[in-house]
């Protein structure tokens, strides 16, 4: 089992998330996550850099291996697009680049006045997105495509790795993660559920990769880790298909009213208590998953940083490994 950490582009600015990358490598971590995203979730995240930029920077300061949580190449961003950005990804990289990739947020996707699809359209814009990626990785000469949603004209990509790249595709619903079975090559979630992993396995996923993430907030003090955590990150509270539908960071917050302080609390790890980070982790290593990844929340608040969440988690490692 790999233990990975989780760089969460919704809350950090670029400088800060390739510190975090060195650090993790320092630390101990074997690779990194990266998240994917035009808008936060809300105003008090407060950035969203665009990612493939930071991966570039992220190459140059550390050995880990890379795989983005998730890219959605279906609407914002043209999937031959996020094919070349990916080859080049692989290429800075040395090969050690994942692209995860699912059906998105309307969140993200909506901005450039697109119509946001249901669901069942959106799996079906994905599987042929990446349709388009592999066609493109995998020719030596011009690539023409006449699909149900995407039109690729003459196109050749010619900064590319010498293999195909994986994709890993990510499912929380049982259509999603039948998906994932199917066309990817891994599997990508934020839930410890060992049956969305037995539905992957038995879609076509068996054998593959698995990788999973959640957030923690390590700090010196429990209350303010958990203001903290609620502050920022009380959408993850959100229930049901809302994550997908909503437009704006604004009406994350109106949602995110619904989570109370205490829910926030009885969901995640927090402050220093090295047990309460184990117990966090704990589900993930129970139902299967070979890598996990871990992210630090409000990092840059007063009473927590990401410096001593990695001089923390440097000497819990050792202990979550055993878990595994």
């Amino acid at each position: 089992m790999k233990i990975g950490y989780f760089l969460s582009c919704e809350e950090y600015s670029p400088s800060e998330l390739v510190d975090q990358a060195a650090a993790a490598e320092q630390a101990g971590f074997d690779a990194l996550w990266i998240s994917d995203h035009f808008h936060p979730w809300n105003d008090e995240q407060g950035e969203s850099p665009f990612v493939w930029s930071v991966i570039g920077a992220i190459s140059q300061v550390c050995q880990l291996p890379v795989t983005t949580a998730v890219t959605c190449p279906t609407v914002r961003v043209h999937p031959a697009v996020v094919a070349q950005a990916a080859a080049t990804a692989s290429l800075l990289l040395n090969g050690r680049f994942v692209l995860g990739v699912g059906s998105g947020e309307a969140l993200n996707e909506h901005i450039t006045g697109a119509n946001w699809p249901n669901t069942d359209v959106r799996l079906e814009m994905l599987e042929e997105a990446v349709e388009v990626m592999r066609l493109l990785w995998n020719s030596d000469g011009f690539v023409s495509h006449r699909g149900t949603h995407y039109t690729v004209d003459d196109a050749k990509l010619y900064s590319k790795p010498a293999t195909p790249l994986p994709v890993y595709v990510s499912g929380f619903g049982p259509k999603a993660v039948q998906l994932a079975g199917r066309i990817g090559d891994g599997f990508v979630c934020t839930m410890p559920d060992r049956d969305l992993l037995q539905l992957f396995a038995d879609s076509g996923g068996a054998g593959k990769p698995t990788q999973a993430g959640y957030k923690v907030c390590w700090g010196s003090d429990d209350d303010t880790c958990i203001d903290t955590a609620h502050r920022l990150w009380a959408n993850s509270g959100v229930p049901g298909e809302l994550s997908q539908v909503l437009p704006s960071p604004k009406h994350f917050e109106q949602a995110s009213q619904l989570v109370t302080r205490q829910m926030t609390a009885d969901s995640i790890a927090y402050g220093k208590d090295p047990d309460r980070h184990l117990q966090s982790f704990r589900p993930f290593a129970e139902a299967g998953f070979d890598e996990i990844y871990v992210s630090q929340m409000g990092g840059s608040e007063p009473g927590t940083s990401y410096a001593g969440f990695f001089d923390f988690y440097a000497d819990l490692l050792p202990r979550l490994r055993e878990l595994g």
